[in-house]
């Protein structure tokens, strides 16, 4: 059925069909499911309506679909009034006002795996295209030349891949080129599970420093965070192969375009394969242009995504959860859909937000930021999430289950894990290789945090006999504010809010006016302090265990609400003073 172009709106009170409105081209297929759902499908021809035109009309839809021209704003959002979702027929929702859209209640979603297929082809692409020198061959014999002796490549197989971030596209880039074109995978990714990855044929290492002097050809699948921002500079460049060549895919900015550039001048690698830029269309004489026409360059101008297949994917996915979300339903790839139906609110939402924050609070102060210190990492690791008390008896957990996931990877992922519902929290764990269990505890026992009438307990436990051990994370509610009791060893009373530090020491006399006046020469406030000490079972097993009692029993954590520009060389500065064991920075 052919989409008709905008008719008027019926007034009539009789006339409660779901109308949609679709201002840019999208595959017939999406539309033809959209319309064989019973809704009205206003579809005028691409580029006919203007900003203007569209907040003029948007008060009578209930739903809004886009790609990437149209700008939701939080102006055209407030004037949706009827509006209950904005579907954006693509991976990003950079054109989308999130926040906004949250707060008038309207659910956003995209799809995250309609393109999985494209970019990964591409990535393969562009590595065969720069190892044969397939773009200056075809351009010099089109202008009459026959160079063939200028343009000797390099073979593939048996060469070495190196793939940093094995999410969906890292992995299926895994897989081809292992299973298909014969070359030996290494990956690094910290949140990998080490089961996925040898699934693939990847042998995980444990660092760029270790990566990079191995790999003949390097791809990036990460997303774009403040910690992968300028993730290659000259100094990793310079630790490369001379021969090596790198490829991306993924988000313009992962490596550093200045020292990219240095990179093939100078030498240190061979070539580059790059198709996303800080700068899209990249403007004449800027560093992303220069890239792009540099000789040892293989460049697309952001291809990835654009093939038929990828574009009727990502159309019928919107599409599919738009028929949902008006009927009544919860979609599967929501960026800002609830973790919490309403009938569980009241008594759930406090806990939800709990869990949450002990799922990013593990993530950042266990994996992020201490890495292989203390064993930190989610795949490879076993979760137990522990009910006490009362909450022990709620039968309905999927809130608190998704609340974890969402916690758990809402650092590592460029969705900040708004893309986590209650519907496709378990498949998302999955995918990342996060193992689990939930445990309900009625009677409590003499370990259980009785304080309380509720709690929450995180452990989480090595499955391959990596360092780490058992980590344990605790905390509570009281009222509809949350609170963390316990880490590992050290009983702690603090709300996991804003940006903390957490030192690990020895707690001796002058330690905390060191810590402050560090802080204040990185011009850093100190908005509350606490000092925990070891548990009672803690302070047990150091009396009667084979250890260095004094020094023992004197660890402590300092935990720090700070406000300021937390920097590595802050975090250098204390890692290095006297009697500090380890220091993370959490942002919660």
């Amino acid at each position: 059925m052919a989409p008709s172009a905008i008719e008027p709106v019926s007034s009539s009170p009789n006339n409660n069909t779901p109308r949609i409105l679709v201002p840019e081209k999208l595959s017939p297929e999406g539309l033809s499911l959209l319309s064989s759902s019973g809704f009205i499908i206003d579809n005028p021809a691409p580029g006919s309506l203007s900003a203007e035109d569209i907040a003029a009309r948007i008060g009578s839809y209930q739903a809004l679909i886009v790609r990437s021209e149209t700008k939701v704003t939080a102006a055209l959002l407030a004037a949706g009034s009827k509006l209950k979702v904005v579907a954006r027929a693509g991976v990003g929702v950079d054109n989308i006002d999130v926040k906004a859209a949250t707060e008038q209640g309207i659910i956003v979603v995209n799809s995250p795996s309609g393109n999985i297929l494209a970019a990964a082809e591409h990535t393969i692409a562009l590595l065969m295209a720069t190892a044969r020198n397939v773009p200056r061959g075809d351009g010099t014999l089109k202008q009459g030349k026959w160079e063939r002796g200028k343009l000797v490549g390099v073979e593939v197989g048996g060469k070495t891949l190196g793939v940093v971030g094995l999410g969906k596209v890292g992995l299926k880039v895994a897989r081809v080129a292992s299973g298909g074109l014969g070359m030996k995978v290494l990956g690094l990714d910290p949140y990998a599970s080490a089961d996925v990855a040898k699934a693939a044929g990847v042998t995980l290492v444990g660092s760029l420093e270790e990566l990079l002097p191995q790999v003949d050809f390097l791809t990036v699948h990460t997303p774009l965070l403040a910690s992968t921002l300028n993730l290659l500079g000259e100094e990793q460049f310079g630790k490369m192969k001379k021969t090596a060549r790198v490829l991306n895919v993924a988000r313009g900015g992962v490596y550093n375009e200045e020292a990219l550039l240095k990179a093939l001048d100078e030498g240190w690698i061979a070539g580059a394969g790059i198709d996303v830029f800080t700068q899209e269309p990249p403007k004449e004489g800027s560093v992303p242009s220069r890239l792009a026409q540099h000789p040892k360059v293989v460049s697309t101008p952001h291809l990835g995504a654009s093939t038929v297949e990828a574009q009727e994917n990502v159309s019928i996915d919107v599409c599919k959860q738009v028929v949902v979300i008006l009927g009544g339903g919860l979609p599967t790839a929501a960026v800002n859909a609830p973790l919490i139906l309403p009938e569980e609110y009241r008594r759930l939402q406090p806990f939800v937000k709990l869990v949450e924050k002990i799922g990013s609070l593990y993530t950042q102060h266990y994996a992020t930021n201490a890495g292989d210190k203390k064993g930190g990492m989610i795949g490879g690791r076993r979760f137990e999430l522990v009910y006490h008390g009362d909450l022990a008896s709620v039968s309905n957990t999927r809130p608190l289950f998704a609340a974890l996931v969402k916690g758990l990877v809402s650092s590592i992922s460029d969705a900040g894990g708004r893309d986590v519902n209650i519907v496709n929290a378990t498949i998302i764990a999955k995918e990342r290789g996060i193992a689990i269990d939930e445990r309900h505890v009625r009677d409590e026992g003499s370990s259980a945090p009785s304080t309380y009438a509720s709690a929450v307990t995180l452990r989480s436990i090595s499955t391959d006999g990596a360092s780490g051990g058992e980590q344990i994370i605790e905390g509570y509610v009281s009222g509809n504010a949350v609170f963390i009791s316990k880490l590992d060893k050290f009983a702690a009373n603090f709300q996991p809010e804003g940006t903390l530090l957490i030192l690990h020491n020895y707690d001796e006399p002058g330690k905390i006016g060191n810590v402050g006046m560090v802080l204040g020469r990185h011009g850093i406030n100190i908005t509350f302090m606490q000092v925990a000490g070891l548990n009672q079972e803690a302070r047990r097993a150091v009396v009667d265990g084979p250890v260095d009692t004094e020094n023992g029993l004197k660890e402590a954590l300092m935990i720090l609400g700070v406000g300021g520009d937390v920097t590595g060389e802050l975090l250098e500065e204390l890692g290095k003073a006297e009697g500090i064991l380890d220091v993370s920075v959490v942002q919660l």
